[in-house]
């Protein structure tokens, strides 16, 4: 099959894409490299370009849409940037995808957009309440892809928080970076330790990309995050694996807190191998072999400004 991967250089596609090449498929990948070009060793046509400025659908059989400002804080710093990536380039790139006759459209939302909710699990069909550009801007793309789906099979992920070791690392994330503090700097960093999120290990989000690719006919949106757990539940996980480490909280603004329900995902067959503490223990080991530093790279927000993108 061939596949397009926009955003196939980040934290989820440097694991995602020597995968698709590994089962067979020519895969292209479409990305600004403002994080780094983490493909070097891979088989896949690598192309250094903005979406922005239009996507080359043309001979693809499915498009793995990877490509966005991640996370809140990068989110917030330049919310025209974010609306422009996340939204108008994703409204640009689906009419590109059905006018050159793709068949098979997956979108990498988040569970962010449900914000903040009383329920005691979410589900596909509760009401979302994104609370920050980023969270709305997935939104809205969702939508966008959802509008096309007489056209192609259009299928929307929804992950929980990812955790786990990538080419690309990212340590702005709860579980990666209360790891990298333990490992860096002595101390288990907690923000906001009562927040309920859900987490998933980046080897089972991946596999879910490629198993999903395999069953077109599973369409419309889908949770994916298997361990509900407070900042607090993660922090004392590493806490097990880090002995004699302090935990740390502090207080933020961020006010996200829900618990996901997957039942959908996993009555449909898919079966996730990996958890948490398969995370925590291969970022400590990711650590012993010289990796896990605490770099500017590591980090959306400091990687953007650095380079003035905002």
């Amino acid at each position: 099959m061939r596949i397009l991967v926009p955003g196939g250089c980040g934290y989820t596609g440097s694991v995602l894409v020597p995968k698709l090449v590994e089962a067979g498929h020519e895969v292209t990948v479409v990305d600004a490299q403002w994080f780094g070009h983490n493909l070097t060793e891979c088989r896949a046509k690598v192309i250094r370009q903005d979406i922005r400025a239009g996507v080359d659908c043309s001979n693809q059989d499915a498009i793995i849409h990877l490509a966005n400002i991640a996370n809140d804080p990068a989110g917030d710093l330049n919310p025209k940037l974010t609306w422009e990536v996340n939204a108008l380039a994703a409204a640009q790139l689906a009419d590109s995808a059905v006018r050159a006759g793709v068949r098979q459209f997956i979108y990498a939302s988040s569970g962010s957009v449900y914000g903040v909710s009383d329920e005691p699990q979410v589900t596909e069909e509760t009401p979302l309440m994104p609370l920050t550009e980023y969270n709305k801007t997935k939104m809205v793309a969702e939508r966008i892809f959802l509008s096309y789906a007489q056209n192609m099979a259009i299928q929307i992920i929804r992950p929980g928080t990812v955790c786990g070791v990538s080419p690309r690392q990212r340590l702005d994330i709860t579980v990666n970076g209360m790891v990298a503090g333990a490992c860096n700097r002595g101390t288990i960093s907690v923000v906001c330790g009562e927040q309920n999120r859900p987490n998933i290990q980046i080897e089972d989000l991946t596999n879910l990309y490629l198993w999903m690719l395999e069953r077109p006919h599973l369409t419309g949106i889908w949770n994916a995050g298997f361990e509900n757990l407070t900042g607090m539940e993660i922090a004392r996980k590493v806490q097990l694996y880090c002995k004699d480490i302090p935990i740390v909280e502090s207080s933020s603004p961020d006010r996200r807190s829900y618990r996901m329900n997957s039942d959908k995902l996993l009555n449909a067959g898919f079966q996730p191998w990996r958890s948490v503490d398969h995370a925590i223990t291969d970022l400590i080991s990711s650590y012993g072999e010289g990796h896990l530093r605490e770099e500017d790279k590591c980090f959306n927000l400091k990687t953007m400004r650095a380079l003035s993108i905002a």
